[in-house]
């Protein structure tokens, strides 16, 4: 397990230090021309990827069993803060996501995200021997779904409410719910989700020029055809870093959401390549953290933090390529950060003291088993 912990350690390192180097490029043009400075918008995610570090070990050091009793009462507070976001928090391009104290800004919906996943962990290790009974265990743990989604869809933010509602109830499956009362009940979510999704014009935009491109061909919008043009134009080896057309205002808001062109254009095939087998290194190894844990808060707990990031991961390529509508989800460790990016650190943080934990686990054992053999000896 300690190597699993390793591991995943750099493997995310690794993943921060390639943002910090496609943010620097990508975003160069566009804080020349908004802050009249190279390294203002590079500055800022330097000092957010350096939180997202600090928290990564301060977190790993935290057993992961304390969250047990706080999870309910954290549950019930970002609950408020989403409904405070929703009420108080100023609109910005026609959404409401963010809380500014004035000396630092988050989103509620990175921190819900990741409560959220350690509430049900909790509740499925809980009520094990009830999973089976739809009023008294499965109902009670798809509220919060319900609850945390439906605040998160209402800022608007649907891509972000309805992956959440996805990952959890995977997480709700593999914990031990019932595929019946899995599915009914996310077909009645995203029946209802779709609904609320064709009334806001941004999301119903996004959804029928998604269909129009494949019922009749051409483009998404602007954004996907920008960022297919940047990946196409990179070829094997890339054009080189700072080399980027797409970075020059072509593709908006390139730093952000739509990073991976950036990265495809300047890094070329092998730099995708590179990144899609972290990914998938980063998935292996949280799924091994998980299968050996000893106990099932911590298996429940490590499987949902890691479908979580690589759920992100391939739903912001997807849409890059064109092969999913258009969202606002960024590239975990990767794209410009804020909330998203110190909290996947917190998380990458609790994987590794899963790993690490149970290897102590395995030592006691191990001692225990060797000392039992040596009084057996002696005997």
């Amino acid at each position: 397990m300690k190597k699993l912990a390793i591991t995943i350690f750099f493997d995310a390192f690794a993943l921060m230090l390639l943002g910090l180097i496609i943010v620097m490029s990508a975003s160069s043009t566009y804080s020349v021309i908004r802050f009249d400075s190279v390294f203002h918008l590079f500055n800022s995610h330097l000092f957010k990827v350096g939180i997202a570090f600090f928290l990564m070990i301060f977190f790993s050091m935290i057993p992961y069993e304390v969250y047990k009793n706080y999870c309910k009462p954290a549950m019930i507070g970002i609950t408020l803060v989403l409904i405070i976001t929703l009420l108080f928090a100023p609109s910005i391009k026609g959404s409401v996501r963010s809380i500014n104290l004035g000396i630092v800004s988050f989103q509620p919906a990175d921190i819900a995200r990741l409560l959220l996943l350690i509430h049900l962990a909790f509740m499925l290790d809980d009520k094990q021997d009830k999973l089976d009974d739809l009023h008294h265990a499965f109902i009670p743990m798809f509220i919060w779904v319900i609850v945390i989604s439906s605040l998160i869809i209402l800022q608007p933010n649907i891509s972000t409410g309805l992956l959440l509602v996805l990952i959890s109830s995977t997480v709700l499956y593999v914990g031990g719910a019932r595929l019946k009362h899995v599915l009914s009940s996310l077909l009645l979510f995203f029946t209802v989700s779709g609904i609320a999704a064709m009334i806001y014009p941004h999301s119903r935009e996004r959804i029928l020029s998604y269909i129009n491109s494949w019922l009749h061909g051409g483009d998404i919008n602007l954004q996907v055809k920008q960022a297919i043009y940047g990946l196409g134009s990179g070829g094997l080896f890339g054009v080189g870093v700072g080399n980027s057309m797409q970075s020059n205002l072509f593709l908006p808001e390139a730093y952000g959401d739509f990073i991976f062109a950036i990265l495809g254009e300047e890094l070329g095939f092998i730099g995708v390549v590179f990144v899609l087998l972290s990914y998938l290194i980063l998935f292996i190894v949280g799924i091994l953290i998980a299968k050996k844990a000893k106990d099932r808060f911590g298996q429940l707990l490590a499987f949902g933090i890691t479908i979580s990031i690589i759920t992100y991961a391939f739903v912001n390529v997807a849409v890059t390529t064109g092969m999913l509508p258009t969202t606002g989800l960024p590239l975990p460790f990767i794209s410009y950060g804020g909330t998203s990016l110190v909290f996947l650190g917190i998380g990458i943080g609790i994987l590794i003291n899963i790993a690490l934990s149970n290897q102590k686990k395995n030592d006691v054992e191990d001692d225990d088993e060797f000392g039992e053999t040596l009084a057996e000896a002696n005997v």
